[in-house]
């Protein structure tokens, strides 16, 4: 625990220290040390220009489920470009577990959507850029080329994609699970669309018999109920779940 004299601490120092220990996450001695922090007018108008302590600040907001004092601080404050990713983060996740609580239940990647859709990235942590489905498009190539190489990452490659995307290891991991989702449910429809083109093939005089023994053959519903299911999985999956 840090026992410095607090009203020593230039900003320059007091930025520093909320840098170190963000870092090392320890969010603990984050929170204490801006407790600690000196409560001076004078002191607290120019603690609050700056953006590591700025930051630290929404990072303990959120660590500690103060989900509003990490909206204040994120709406009226303009961030730059190396605080977004995180921030962005923070942003979407506090929004998910407020849905969650009220809802009273885990969301899936459609509820995630309209949590998205109802609460927008403000303009003070975001450049901008184009996205699709929530990750920026040179996020998702890396996520992809990692995905080609392997689809099941170790813990220890989900941290390591993190640092390179900015993205959390939750967020990593669960774009993962949604990608091998898609991939089994486009895999199935595929099998489905050749059965049906190979079912397709008998003579007309056949296919006019087929049509008229299965109009009323419950096996015929169920494939094509299937059929659509594969269909429906696939055109509502979500390319972000965080």
């Amino acid at each position: 625990m840090f026992q410095l004299p607090m009203l020593n601490f230039s900003p320059q120092q007091v930025a520093g220290v909320c840098e170190t220990l963000e870092e090392s996450g320890d969010i603990e001695r984050l929170g204490r040390f801006l407790w600690s922090l000196p409560v001076a007018p004078a002191a607290c108008e120019v603690l609050n220009r700056n953006e590591s302590v700025l930051r630290a600040r929404a990072i303990v907001a959120f660590h500690t489920g103060n989900f509003r004092e990490l909206y204040h601080i994120v709406e009226n404050h303009k961030f730059t470009k190396d605080s977004h990713s995180k921030l962005q983060a923070l942003w979407l996740e506090s929004h998910y577990r407020e849905a969650e609580k009220l809802r009273g239940r885990p969301l899936g990647p459609v509820d995630k959507y309209r949590v998205r859709k109802k609460f927008p990235l403000p303009k003070t942590i975001w450049d901008g850029e184009q996205k699709t489905h929530c990750f920026k498009e040179r996020t998702r190539h890396l996520l992809r080329e990692w995905y080609l190489q392997d689809p099941y990452p170790n813990p220890s490659k989900k941290r390591e994609l993190a640092q390179a995307t900015g993205l959390t290891p939750t967020q990593v991991g669960n774009w993962f699970k949604n990608r091998r989702q898609r991939d089994r449910a486009a895999a199935a429809k595929n099998r489905l669309q050749q059965q049906v083109l190979t079912n397709g093939s008998v003579t007309a005089e056949d296919g006019a018999a087929d049509r008229l023994g299965n109009a009323s053959s419950p096996e015929a519903g169920l494939s094509s109920q299937a059929a659509a299911s594969a269909i429906s999985i696939t055109s509502s999956d979500s390319e972000c779940d965080i």
